[in-house]
């Protein structure tokens, strides 16, 4: 049991940095490269504005331990959506497989945490 809480929160940590502290923290302390990974891909300048508020409600939600279960299992479709069209995004647009790569490795660590995520509450 307490194998699965640490997996759980070392893998939901990482999103919680990668999907919502990192966009935060660029549009707080560098707006000028809010849209650096989004105006290459031909997305307008208020789209990155757009998936910064997305993620931060999505990485809270999936962070709160109170958050209602239905809202939890949106919060954790909104994210995956999200990291499914960047990479379809960068397959179409720059075909840079490095960049196509990290939004899959990142929706690896998602999809540990919701997999823990339900050990946990199936387990009490």
């Amino acid at each position: 049991m307490k194998k699965n809480k640490i997996i759980f929160w070392v893998a939901t940590i990482i999103i919680i940095l990668w999907e919502g502290v990192m966009p935060l923290s660029t549009l707080l302390f560098a707006p000028q490269y809010v849209n650096a990974g989004t105006k290459p891909l031909g997305y307008p300048d208020y789209f990155a504005y757009t998936l910064i508020i997305c993620k931060v409600l999505g990485v809270l939600a999936v962070a709160y331990s109170k958050t209602p279960g239905k809202l939890k299992e949106w919060a954790y479709a909104g994210l995956s959506f999200n990291l499914i069209f960047a990479f379809i995004s960068h397959a179409c647009v720059d075909k840079n497989i490095g960049f196509m790569l990290m939004p899959l490795v990142v929706l690896g660590i998602l999809a540990v945490s919701y997999i823990y995520k339900n050990k946990i509450q199936t387990n009490g």
